[in-house]
């Protein structure tokens, strides 16, 4: 794999990343929503990667990566809706209560969304570190190159 590959693939991981955490803020910011434009309350959203099917061994992995010209990349396919039913809260005074008095609240725990939240900012970082050390490479060998 040549060095711009190599950040062609960490910069798509990074951009993945980024989308992931736009989607889980959201999540965030609409924990409390309960009417949307489509009906009902907000429904949480998650974002669906796409997978390479890897080589069955190793060294078939390594020589596949010697000849590939287009760099692997990591591929956002989708965004799924949650399809869990919503959270009841009693709230007669809610003004989207039911006439028993519950507010249909979205299916969402902040806790998971803040852990979500750190696992895409990791995975971010990550990606930052590959690019990072794809980078030094690279001006180590034109230095190398150079003497």
């Amino acid at each position: 794999m040549n060095f711009l590959s190599a950040m062609a693939t960490s910069s798509s991981g990074m951009a993945a990343q980024r989308f992931r955490m736009n989607i889980i803020a959201a999540n965030i910011a609409n924990a409390q929503t309960t009417r949307t434009p489509e009906g009902g309350p907000y429904r949480r959203r998650d974002v669906i990667f796409g997978a390479l099917p890897a080589p069955r061994t190793f060294e078939q992995e390594l020589r596949s990566q010697v000849k590939r010209d287009d760099p692997l990349h990591v591929k956002v396919l989708g965004v799924s809706i949650d399809k869990r039913p919503p959270v009841l809260r009693y709230e007669p005074s809610h003004p989207d209560a039911n006439e028993e008095g519950y507010v249909a609240m979205p299916a969402i725990n902040s806790l998971e969304e803040m852990v979500n939240l750190m696992l895409a900012s990791r995975s971010y970082e990550a990606n930052v570190a590959a690019f990072n050390a794809t980078k030094a490479m690279a001006l180590k060998a034109l230095e190398i190159g150079r003497a």
